[in-house]
């Protein structure tokens, strides 16, 4: 298929009545189709209820829920009636996080804080010294973790490699939070790990940057140099069954203009594809 730019894409999903304007769409839900939603820390700087109305506003179905919006602090009926508040929006939580689980005596209280949340799974950010005991709390919680690999600053987990050879042998409730701008960072090759990810591959994080080797430059999606096209083309080729989140860490304190019309790209994208 012919790589379209933005404008083009545009064009498209102002017809289908997606484009900037049209936030209010209704996310497609049709078997096969990729579950494309929003990590809230894009939103960090709003509260749960701002939050929520920009979700709506944006038409996404899914979501991610940051700290930010589900305090660790809180009571759990504080978080049972958060979390509730995205459902009675019409949101899908499919996880929680980023989380971190490198602190040994903290791990029982995050996979508490996730099952009073409701979230079925926790992009997370372990240590290898932690592991196993992760391993021990995702069979008794029933609560998937999806170690989100950081980049070249990462200690732990830089690559999706290092994840995948970390969880190669565990429990297939463990597996990679792939995030596509800090992959591409390390110099990786974004669809090749993708692929070689299968079945470990449980989320990922999307994201746009100017140049693919620069911490920082970050786009809105579709303005940079991230294969996008390629992405989700194989993503729907392998018949991915996770979330593809919208990880928008740029204009802190107005995002959800570049938010949409990354949200919009990607739709066009997948408008193209299925064509």
């Amino acid at each position: 298929m012919r790589i379209l730019r933005r404008r083009d894409f545009l064009s498209a999903a102002a017809a289908a009545g997606m484009a900037p304007g049209f936030g209010e769409a209704a996310e497609r839900t049709a078997p096969g189709e990729l579950r494309l939603g929003v990590a809230t820390y894009s939103l960090r700087k709003f509260s749960r209820a701002e939050a929520i109305r920009m979700l709506t506003r944006l038409g996404v179905r899914y979501v991610s829920i940051k700290s930010f919006h589900l305090p660790y602090e809180a009571p759990p009926e504080e978080l049972r009636r958060g979390a509730q508040e995205f459902r009675d929006a019409g949101l899908v939580i499919l996880s929680g996080g980023n989380i971190d689980l490198t602190r040994p005596a903290e791990l029982r209280a995050m996979f508490d804080y996730a099952r009073e949340c409701g979230m079925p799974m926790m992009v997370c950010a372990p240590s290898h010294a932690t592991l196993d005991a992760v391993e021990k709390l995702v069979g008794e919680y029933n609560i998937k973790t999806a170690i989100h690999n950081h980049g070249p600053e990462d200690r732990h987990f830089p690559t999706p490699e290092s994840v995948l050879e970390a969880v190669k042998n565990r429990d297939p409730r463990m597996g990679l939070c792939l995030d596509v701008g800090h992959t591409a960072r390390t110099g990786a090759n974004v669809v090749e790990w993708i692929r070689r990810a299968g079945p470990r591959l449980l989320d990922v994080h999307i994201k746009d940057l100017k140049d693919l080797m620069q911490r920082g430059s970050d786009c809105p999606v579709g303005d940079g140099a991230m294969p996008v096209v390629a992405i989700l083309r194989e993503l729907r080729a392998m018949n991915y069954q996770g979330g593809v989140m919208l990880e928008y860490e740029i204009d802190a304190d107005d995002p959800l203009p570049g938010m949409i019309r990354s949200i919009a790209y990607m739709r066009g994208v997948l408008d193209g594809l299925a064509a």
